[in-house]
This record gives C-alpha cells, sequence and structure tokens, in this order.
C-alpha cells in the first residue's frame, strides 16, 4: 500500500474560505468519484489530505490528481500551490486501530483517524503527518517548544482536531463565539501563549486575524473616576471601526468575586454582540479549581467559556526554560553548575517575590554578561557556563565551605543556641535510628526580639539538617507571614501550595508569622485560609518539609493559642534574647573584617556600646545586630565622604567617622528600619 500526500499553500486556501466548497474538499469529491472504493483518507485538514491507495494504483492517482487540480485552479497553481508526496503506508486499512474510511464518507463521519490512541505521555501539540501545511507544522512545533502549559496544549489539539470540521461546515462563528479563561500567575509567559494562539488560528484557516497586533491585551480596573465605567477602555476597542479580527485578552483579576454584578453583565453582553469579531480570553491569577468552576458557570450566562489553567512551574521546567534561552546565544551549562543555578533562584525566592520565566530570564542574561565580561578579559572564548560561573552569582556559595555547626560557632552569643539544636538534632536522630519510634513533627518557632539572628540560625539549621540526612535539599526560603495571602478570592490556596511545594525537602522560614492571624473576627481576611492550607501542609510533608515560624514572643503565643493543632505540629521553641553590650561590640568588630580602620576606632566603638542604656537593648522592639549593622554603614559612609573630598586613595575607617555616627539621633533610640543582616566573626 502507498500513502499520497497532498498538501495545499495555506495563504492560498484561505484565499477560498468563501467558496462553495473548499478546494481540498472539491478535490476529494472528484478522486472519490473516479476511483470509488479504492482510496481511503488516512488524515485530512484544511490544507492537505493524506490518502492510502493500493501500489499499483498509485503513480495513476498522482497523475489524476494534478490533472485535477490544473482543470480547475490553472497551470500556474498547479506549480505554486500543491505539492504532493509518495510513500509507504505503515498500515493497511483494514488493519489500523479504527476501520478505514472511504473518501466518499470521509466529511460525514464522526470519529477520525486524529481519535486514535497516543502513546505520548505528555501533553506535547502532535505534529501533523509528513508534507502537511508547513506553516501549521510551524506553529505546532512552537507550542510544543513552550515550557508549561499542559492544558493549554490539549486545547490546541483539540481545535487542531475540530478545524478541519468548522472549515467544512463554513461554521467559523461557533469558533468565535467560544471564550477562554487563562488562569496564569505574572511571568509565567502569558504572552507568549495568547501569540500562538493567535497563530494557530490563523494557520487552521480559523479566522482571519489582523497582521498587525493579532493579539491585544486589556485589564479592566477594580474601579474607574469620575462617572467613567472600569470597562470603558475594553468597550472603545470592540466598538472601534475595524475590519480586522483579534484575539483579545482581558484581564479581569479585580473582578473575580464581583462577576455576577449587574455591571459585569452589562459588559459581558457588550463583549456578546462582537463575538464574531474576537477571540476573547479572560485572564485571572492562577486560583482554586472551585473559584474557576464559579467564573466559568458566571461567564457562561452569556458566552461559552472554556478554563485553562497554568499551574507555577517546577524546578525542572525552570530549568529546560533556562537552557533554551541559553542555547539561543550559544552556551551550554556544565551539568554540576546546576545546583547553583537553582539555589540563586532559591535567593530570588526569598522576598516572597518571584516572577516565574521572567526571573528565570533575568538571571540568565545577568549571568551571559558575566560570563561574556569575563571572556573579554581573559581574551578567550568559553560558551560553556561552568560551576564557577554559577556559583558566582550565588551570594550564599560560600557556605558550602563550612558544616552547619561551625557556621553556628561563628556566631555572636550562639552558645546557648547551639545546645538547643543539638537538642533538637539528638531527638531527630534517635527517632530515626530506633525502630518502632514514630518520626516527629520537626517544625519549629523560633521567638526574640528583631536583630537577634533568627533568620541566619534558621538557614544554618537546614545546612545542618541536610547533612544530618534529615532534609533531602536543605535549600532555604524566607517569607514574611503576608507573603501567603493572594490578591483575588481563590489565590490564596494555590499561591501558599506552591510555595510549600517549592520548600519540600528543605526549610521554608516564616518571618513575622503572626501576622497570618488577626483574630477569629477577621473571618474575611486571606491569613485564615493561607494558615489553613500551611498547616495541612506542614502535617502532609512532615518527613521532608521544616516550616519555622518566628516573630516576637508574645505575638508567636496569641498566634499558637488562636489555631488548634498549630502548637502540636511546631514542637520545638527556640528563644532569642537580646544581645549583651559585649556581644553587640563583638558583632560590630565582626563588621570591620572587610574594611581598613584605625587603631583608635576600637576603643571608641566599646566605649560606646558600653555606654547604651539598659531601657534601650532590653527594649522589645530594639534591633539588636540590625542596630549595629546601621551603624557600621552610617560609619562607612562618613568615612567614603571624607576620603573622596581629601582626594584619598581607598578608605579608612576612624575614630572621628564614628564618633561623628553615633551622634546622629537614629542611633540614640530604637531603630525601627527593617534590614536583613548577618553577625557572623
Amino acid at each position: 500500500m502507498k500513502k499520497i500526500i497532498i498538501s495545499l499553500n495555506g495563504e492560498w486556501v484561505l484565499e477560498h474560505r468563501d467558496d462553495e466548497v473548499l478546494p481540498v474538499d472539491a478535490l476529494l469529491e472528484k478522486l472519490s468519484a473516479h476511483y470509488d472504493g479504492k482510496i481511503f483518507v488516512s488524515d485530512k485538514s484544511f490544507s492537505s489530505l493524506d490518502i492510502v491507495i493500493d501500489e499499483s494504483d498509485a503513480e495513476k492517482l498522482q497523475q489524476s490528481i494534478v490533472s485535477l487540480f490544473r482543470a480547475d485552479y490553472g497551470e500556474e497553481k498547479a506549480e505554486n500551490v500543491i505539492s504532493i508526496a509518495i510513500m509507504d503506508a505503515e498500515t493497511k486499512p483494514d488493519e489500523a486501530d479504527e476501520a478505514p474510511r472511504k473518501a466518499t464518507d470521509a466529511t460525514a463521519d464522526e470519529k477520525g483517524s486524529n481519535d486514535k490512541p497516543t502513546e505520548k505521555k505528555s501533553e506535547a501539540v502532535e505534529t501533523p503527518p509528513e508534507g502537511s501545511d508547513r506553516r501549521l507544522q510551524k506553529v505546532l512545533g512552537e507550542i510544543d517548544a513552550l515550557v508549561g502549559g499542559d492544558e493549554y496544549k490539549k486545547l490546541v489539539k483539540e481545535i487542531v482536531k475540530i478545524a478541519p470540521e468548522i472549515t467544512r461546515n463554513k461554521a467559523y462563528d461557533v469558533f468565535s463565539y467560544r471564550s477562554y479563561i487563562f488562569a496564569i500567575n505574572d511571568g509565567y509567559g502569558l504572552d507568549g501563549f495568547l501569540d500562538k494562539l493567535a497563530d494557530l488560528i490563523t494557520a487552521l484557516g480559523l479566522k482571519k486575524l489582523a497582521q498587525f497586533r493579532p493579539v491585544i491585551t486589556e485589564k479592566v480596573p477594580a474601579t474607574a473616576q469620575g462617572n467613567e465605567s472600569p470597562f470603558d477602555g475594553v468597550r472603545a476597542l470592540i466598538n472601534k471601526k475595524d475590519d480586522n479580527s483579534r484575539v483579545l485578552c482581558i484581564d479581569i483579576s479585580e473582578w473575580l468575586n464581583r462577576t455576577d454584578s449587574r455591571e459585569f453583565k452589562e459588559f459581558l453582553r457588550d463583549l456578546e454582540k462582537e463575538s464574531n469579531k474576537f477571540v476573547y480570553v479572560f485572564r485571572t491569577p492562577f486560583v482554586d479549581k472551585e473559584v474557576l468552576y464559579k467564573l466559568k458557570f458566571s461567564l457562561n450566562d452569556l458566552l461559552y467559556v472554556h478554563t485553562v489553567s497554568f499551574p507555577p512551574l517546577g524546578k525542572d521546567e525552570l530549568r529546560e526554560y533556562a537552557k533554551k534561552e541559553l542555547a539561543r546565544f550559544g552556551f551550554t551549562v556544565s551539568p554540576a553548575a546546576w545546583k547553583f543555578f537553582h539555589r540563586r533562584l532559591t535567593e530570588e525566592r526569598s522576598d516572597g517575590k518571584f516572577y516565574g520565566l521572567d526571573t528565570v530570564k533575568k538571571v540568565v542574561m545577568e549571568l551571559l554578561y558575566i560570563k561574556q565580561l569575563d571572556n573579554a578579559s581573559r581574551r578567550k572564548t568559553v560558551n560553556n557556563i561552568s560551576v564557577a560561573d554559577m556559583r558566582a552569582l550565588c551570594a550564599t556559595a560560600d557556605t558550602d565551605e563550612k558544616s552547619g555547626f561551625e557556621m553556628l560557632d561563628a556566631l555572636v552569643g550562639s552558645a546557648g543556641i547551639r545546645k538547643r539544636i543539638e537538642e533538637i538534632v539528638a531527638h531527630i536522630e534517635l527517632s530515626l535510628s530506633t525502630q518502632g519510634v514514630e518520626r516527629p513533627c520537626i517544625h519549629m518557632r523560633f521567638v526574640g526580639n528583631p536583630g537577634t539572628g533568627k533568620t541566619t540560625v534558621a538557614r544554618i539549621v537546614g545546612k545542618i539538617l541536610k547533612e544530618k540526612g534529615v532534609l533531602s535539599v536543605g535549600n532555604f526560603y524566607e517569607y514574611s507571614g503576608r507573603d501567603f495571602c493572594g490578591r483575588y478570592v481563590g489565590e490564596t490556596a494555590p499561591k501558599t501550595s506552591a510555595m510549600c511545594r517549592d520548600a519540600y525537602g528543605s526549610v521554608m522560614f516564616i518571618d513575622e508569622a503572626y501576622s497570618l492571624y488577626r483574630g477569629d473576627a477577621d473571618s474575611r481576611d486571606y491569613g485564615r485560609e493561607a494558615l489553613d492550607t500551611l498547616i495541612a501542609e506542614m502535617e502532609n510533608h512532615r518527613n521532608d518539609l521544616v516550616v519555622i515560624m518566628a516573630g516576637y514572643t508574645d505575638d508567636m503565643t496569641k498566634l499558637m493559642d488562636g489555631n488548634i493543632g498549630l502548637a502540636s505540629r511546631m514542637p520545638y521553641t527556640i528563644e532569642f534574647p537580646n544581645f549583651t553590650r559585649d556581644q553587640l561590640y563583638d558583632i560590630f568588630v565582626s563588621m570591620l573584617k572587610s574594611v581598613k580602620y584605625s587603631a583608635d576606632l576600637l576603643p571608641a566603638a566599646k566605649e560606646y556600646f558600653d555606654k547604651l542604656p539598659s531601657a534601650l537593648i532590653d527594649a522589645k522592639d530594639f534591633a539588636n545586630a540590625r542596630f549595629v549593622r546601621n551603624l557600621f554603614e552610617r560609619t562607612f559612609a562618613k568615612a567614603a565622604m571624607r576620603c573622596q573630598l581629601q582626594k584619598l586613595n581607598g578608605i579608612t575607617l576612624t575614630k572621628d567617622d564614628f564618633e561623628r555616627s553615633s551622634l546622629d539621633r537614629e542611633f540614640s533610640e530604637v531603630n525601627k528600619k527593617r534590614s536583613r543582616i548577618g553577625f557572623e566573626v
């Protein structure tokens, strides 16, 4: 058996979309009349046709195709528009998974060859058969290469499948009437998914989109000024006198809990009137399936809506995207270097703000700049990113050189804390090594005032537990309590789950954790939802996740008392007392390691810290090491200004610089400015 693949130029086919019978169908009807019962259709789209025929008739059929096409469309079109390829058929028609269809029945059956089961496990878009429309092949290849978006790729397969029927019946309005909800967070490639959707629609001939700006995105604000409506911006777009069709993405994040309002319903009516002109995509953040269902139900009052979720990308997907970005510039990465790439991403997440692919791209561009600068300095051309190159991006890379307990010993005033951590680790190790003893929850509470080292110690605890085999990864993720709360209804739970998922095998440190609980009376606060989700994650992953909550002693007590079961899941408590005067001086001296200073600076500093009043250093809101850090930075700044005015080479801190800094007002009272610092010696 032979397979004959007939391909027509997609742009040319679009010019004939209003013909009574499309070119592919017209050709198929004539071939069926000449070869009744001898040909079988194995695949068909708006611009291609695959026919299986007995080998002895293949050459004759090829000649007939050319002749029939010339008769209908002319000699020139036959040369430039149609291409024909002959190859061996993989199976005889009667051996196929589904009974093949005769050409005369090809367009009448409900089920075609695209319905055959596939062995592919991923949601990659199936590439059309060889010889089919090149533009469509290109678009599908580009969609397949997109990182993530499994549900989106399912949608693409569905559109590819139904396109021939839409085209055959000229039911283009049926396709246009369908709208979509894309639930996707910032930085996860929304623009790319929209652009490829537009390319797909054009390649399949489902709608002739504008060549200039085929995709437009508009955000609906929560409120508008004066007598204007928040929807006026979108209304202006859809009512604009323009014959071009477009994909219109409407960000309705601010309206998630107001889609049943009269104002929103009126807006949907306006959209419905222009549904034949636009393909609507409603954008929301990644939210609960339940919230998406309610949103779809609300929009379905006036529009036919399909939901597509884009979950936050995992570690492997982010690495794959980074590989592709590096490959665009001809760079590769040593396998061992990826460890530090992921560490850098961990550092990027440390402030609770991570923008997916946008953040990855930023890191890649920074890496490429540093690498090329190094190449230029060395006058070499090395396009492989080494461990050293990637490690240079990480602020915490030097911690690999010391063990966890060595790092703990280097901290000022850590003797009591080290003893408590040794007790906790010994308890955990005993439970792991003793048969029949249940492994305890290893979540912890760090209580104390600001600047007492809670963050630094939490990072070290993760390293120690990794070294002891308790944690599989040992990374450190730092957030504040309110980082877990979403901005919209339904966003908080999936956001919290995603943040926990990143931290599996590692430590999740939550500073100001008490901000998650604002009392039972505040039932509408998203903190309660975040805390409930967090407690579930702590229980379900008690063996591969350590959650450390930190805050003031009184506030942490209130948090535990207000949440049944939370205290029992956090059995270990470490108290961080305020530093003494001598310890504050030692922290200041440790900060001088990296700078030059005069011999008279240390006595002046010692005298200053010895005279700090007890009311200051014992106060609940005293900033401790942060207070010292700010004083050091002020001293350095004054020294830098002095040396610059005196046109001196280098910077040397002096007693005068320190004394002028210590007289500034903020160093005689509690400094409330928040600043993350370390305090190693």
